[in-house]
């Protein structure tokens, strides 16, 4: 059975983003720093890359290498929507979980109204998809889905939010996962994959 796991960026207290959806306070360090960062990241996940910025990214061509759908809330999706994108990762296949986006919003995007807990499962079982599922956020969905988290993959930016999006926002829930590698940069971001603990 392939996995769900949940890669996102979070601050040093566990937000996502702002209260409003700020996402742009997230320090990535001098031009160099961002740049070897983000050289490293999209190559290991070229796939999480957005469809407009794949060829500035330098992953236009790399095929997909761990995901092959995305899921996401409709905050997730708002900033691209905001700038007139309806589906920014087409080389995805990609669900949206929203009880008030319209279904046909794009063709390319699938809309689910109802439970996420249940299209997660759904997706899991798949036999003939040899990829993984990329949980791009937020936190009510992440919460929402926690126990069908297998891995996270969290990207931590040296940076108080103090409010704002937590990783996950959901019922009280203590979840074991172990760290398997930790990855740190010059720039002060580390990036740390955990799986789910098991028993």
């Amino acid at each position: 059975m392939r996995k769900l796991v949940y890669y996102v960026g979070a601050t040093l207290d566990g937000r996502i983003a702002g209260p409003g959806g700020e996402y742009d306070f997230f320090p990535m360090g001098d031009e160099a720093q961002a740049a070897a960062y983000s050289a490293w990241t999209n190559a290991l996940y070229p796939e999480t890359v957005p469809t407009a910025f794949r060829a500035g990214a330098g992953v236009a061509d790399l095929p997909n290498r761990r995901f092959d759908t995305v899921v996401m809330g409709l905050g997730t999706l708002r900033p691209a929507l905001d700038a007139g994108i309806t589906s920014p990762y087409a080389h995805l296949r990609q669900y949206v979980v929203s009880s008030t986006l319209k279904p046909d919003t794009d063709p390319a995007v699938t809309v689910v109204p109802g439970d996420p807990f249940a299209l997660v499962r759904e997706l899991k079982r798949e036999e003939d998809a040899a990829l993984d599922i990329w949980l791009c956020g937020g936190g009510k969905l992440a919460g929402a889905v926690l126990p069908e988290v297998d891995e996270l993959v969290i990207k931590h930016y040296p940076v108080i939010a103090g409010a704002g999006i937590p990783v996950f926002d959901g019922a009280f829930d203590p979840t074991v996962f172990d760290v398997t590698e930790r990855t740190a940069f010059p720039n002060g971001i580390t990036l740390t994959r955990l799986t789910r603990r098991a028993g």
